[in-house]
């Protein structure tokens, strides 16, 4: 019984958490997933999209042959090319508006990558967590197979009574119904996390978390997150989008022009030269501009929602990470400090409580063992979001 009592305290006090990090499962990830290779191609094809419609129009080439009547005037044929052109400043601005929006979709794909990593991440957590539980039952498990053991024992002996026999099998049974509804979960996590590396098995072995420290002042912080979030940059690009859309549509209110070359003979003359035409927007143009002021002043709205919403929401994650971590530090100390394994263990030893009731003490520790490891889970959810919405 000393030695039972022995590995327990051995196991409680050395197998709650490792810390390291996951961002190797993290690379498989984004190498392999499916979801992430579909949504760039997409993306390449909508850039090429964005690259269409800002050149020149095409050049026109017409030819005219006309009988003439009567007969002795000849017959009369016509050849001219004609290119439009659009004024160098709109050309310009076509192109960087272009430019802008593939802008965009990059961002886009960075909201998509930070998506697909934090499930992952997330998966990862619970995975941890999985694996540290089903250790601590693993050791539970032996613990009440060796209680379970000794009584049947002593049974057999007559040194045992039968209900003190039923309630250590009881115990052994309901180890093992826990150890059995933890492994169903983490292989479900598994096949999840899977599933997001493209249907290839992940590494899982050695899995630990990283480091996770909050930064003393939220609003310091958050002034240099808002920066790196790939939404607020989004809706910043939208609205300088929005404002080149208003430049150009005013740009394109002006008179566009062409150039080309013209040939028309007859029977006996020629006549060939330069032709240029000057295209007056009366009709093709208009409320484009009043359209474009309306788009930015709605860009610049969301842009403020976004910001305000986007900054609550952190500050709403960073309390309740505050608040889990210091939780997750009190158990700690709890569990390290109120360990009560050697008193037990010379209470046991001197009669003055009989086994199950030193199993009923060691499971109100152990309850307090899975309930430092949930808040750590949580703790790292919350942490893994909070650092999810101001990553690069």
């Amino acid at each position: 019984m000393k030695n039972l009592l022995t590995a327990i305290a051995v196991t409680l006090c050395g197998a709650l958490f490792a810390r390291g990090n996951i961002d190797s499962v993290l690379t498989a990830v984004e190498r392999n997933n499916t979801a992430l290779k579909a949504v760039r191609d997409e993306l390449d094809a909508q850039k090429l999209e964005n690259k269409t419609g800002i050149y020149l129009p095409n050049p026109e080439v017409e030819f005219n042959y006309l009988w003439g009547r009567p007969g002795l005037i000849g017959n009369r044929n016509d050849i001219a090319i004609r290119q439009t052109f659009d004024i160098p400043t709109v050309t310009g601005m076509k192109k960087r508006m272009s430019d802008k929006r593939n802008g965009l979709l990059e961002l886009r794909y960075r909201a998509e990558r930070l998506d697909v990593l934090f499930q992952a991440r997330q998966l990862c957590i619970d995975l941890i967590y999985y694996g540290a539980l089903r250790h601590e039952l693993e050791q539970r498990l032996e613990h009440a197979a060796i209680l379970a053991g000794g009584y049947k024992s002593r049974l057999e002996k007559g040194d045992a009574a039968i209900l003190e026999y039923n309630k250590a099998q009881l115990n052994l049974a309901t180890v093992k119904g826990e150890m059995a509804g933890v492994e169903t979960e983490r292989m479900s996590v598994v096949a999840e996390l899977k599933r997001l590396n493209g249907g290839i098995d992940v590494p899982i072995n050695g899995l630990e978390y990283g480091d996770a420290a909050l930064p003393d002042s939220f609003d310091g912080w958050f002034e240099r997150a808002e920066q790196s979030n790939p939404v607020l940059e989004y809706v910043r690009q939208e609205v300088e989008i929005a404002k080149n859309q208003v430049s150009l549509n005013r740009a394109m209110s002006l008179p566009g022009i062409s150039a080309g070359f013209m040939r028309e003979k007859v029977t006996g003359e020629a006549y060939q030269g330069i032709s240029v035409g000057v295209s007056i927007p009366l009709w093709e143009n208009k409320n484009r501009v009043k359209q474009a002021k309306a788009a930015l002043k709605a860009s610049e709205t969301r842009q403020a929602d976004s910001r305000l919403q986007f900054y609550e929401y952190l500050k709403n994650l960073y309390e309740k990470a505050k608040s889990m971590q210091i939780a997750v530090g009190e158990y700690e100390q709890a569990l390290s400090s109120l360990n009560s394994t050697a008193l037990l263990q010379k209470a046991l030893e001197a009669g003055e409580i009989s086994l199950l009731d030193c199993i009923v003490e060691l499971g109100l520790y152990y309850n307090a063992v899975n309930l430092k490891l949930n808040a750590e889970r949580e703790f790292r959810k919350v942490f893994a979001e909070l650092w999810k919405l101001v990553e690069n």
